[in-house]
């Protein structure tokens, strides 16, 4: 067989961004190798940039789960632009050229270090975003929840180690802003608990797959102690059926479309008739005993009624067992009726997934 025939056959080995929360930085050798990376490169916080021949195992493979954020490189510059006088204007500039063809249906820049308490690179990637946006016609997309999450945005970030940009639609990426998170202020004096945080960027991150429910749309949530979720659902003008063994937060006490009942989830039996538009559960323990009882209220949906579960795993230490709890509650809940649609780690998630059901029974 001649080099050319050789090369033909090999395939291409392309740059990829990949975000690997760094909770799960102890096994990001194993997920980078699942995900066929031939090389790879420390970014900012928990980016890694990788060169695969295998793009579809991003998001398909078993490790996928493990990579909250993905984009493909399509223009890399590493540089320090921090001491390069004009980087904004030059960086506006190729971006034009490179993309301006391609017609993203938004243009949104983000940092490779998001929680950095140094706002210089945070103020770049705004002045940037400015200067682009100046540069370009005028886009369809304007802020980030505008977005068709099946059209192609263009994704940059930006940090120390240079500029990464490349083109994708969101639900590819995993995320409607560049790299992937919506970082939720929580130093609010009426924040309850972090798990309001996670419920906030979870209904964000729905967005890629469906249409917010309405207001005064009926919530079940299970293990609702303190009531971090509870509060920021009534925030939305959302109605919600909490349980929980141990009482809600004062603060809650007679909050209009709040119902709370002090008692087991076990034990807990709606009334015949009763339908809710979703259900939440964050509880801790087993996750075969949580979903246990998911599955059990999930009778009481309507049709296409959304459940939100997080699967609490194990501390990871290998891709394998939190692989095989996560194979388990999918297949206990697609048994009963209930379709997996979705998954992410979330920002506020620690060693958990979020999970995202819908009812298909008929």
């Amino acid at each position: 067989m001649t080099d050319s025939a050789t090369n033909a056959s090999t395939p291409a080995h392309r740059p990829w961004l990949v975000r690997i929360p760094e909770i799960f930085e102890g096994i990001a050798d194993s997920v980078l190798q699942q995900l066929g990376a031939v090389s790879s490169t420390r970014l900012g916080q928990d980016y890694y940039l990788i060169k695969t021949a295998t793009p579809a195992a991003i998001r398909q493979s078993a490790a996928a789960k493990f990579v909250r954020w993905n984009l493909p490189m399509d223009h890399t510059w590493p540089c320090n632009a921090q001491k390069m006088d004009g980087f904004i204007e030059k960086a506006a500039q190729t971006l034009l050229k490179k993309f301006g063809d391609r017609k993203p249906q938004a243009i949104f820049i983000g940092t490779l270090q998001p929680t950095s308490p140094d706002k210089y690179y945070k103020g770049l990637a705004s002045n940037l975003r400015g200067r682009v946006l100046q540069l370009f016609p005028k886009l369809p997309a304007a802020t980030v929840e505008e977005q068709d999450p099946n059209a192609e945005t263009l994704f940059c970030l930006v940090g120390k180690e240079g500029l990464f940009c490349g083109m994708q639609t969101p639900r590819a990426s995993n995320g409607l802003y560049a790299g992937g998170s919506k970082y939720i202020d929580q130093d609010s004096p009426d924040t309850i608990s972090r798990a309001g945080a996670k419920i906030a960027e979870a209904l964000h991150y729905l967005l890629l797959y469906r249409p917010p429910l309405p207001e005064g749309s009926h919530w079940i949530e299970l293990g609702a102690c303190p009531g971090g979720m509870t509060s920021e659902l009534l925030a939305r003008n959302q109605r919600v059926t909490a349980i929980d063994r141990a009482p809600l937060d004062k603060r809650l006490d007679g909050r209009p479309g709040l119902k709370f009942f002090l008692e087991d989830v076990a034990a807990f039996q709606p009334r015949p008739g009763t339908a809710y538009d979703a259900l939440l559960c964050d509880m801790n323990g087993p996750p075969e005993e949580s979903i246990e009882q998911v599955i059990r209220l999930s009778h009481f949906l309507k049709q296409r009624g959304l459940v939100v579960f997080t699967l609490k795993v194990p501390r990871v230490d290998s891709l394998d067992e939190p692989n095989e709890l996560f194979r388990l509650i999918v297949s206990m809940s697609n048994a009963a009726g209930l379709r997996l649609f979705a998954q992410t780690h979330l920002t506020y998630n620690r060693h958990e997934f979020t999970l995202f059901f819908e009812t298909v029974r008929s």
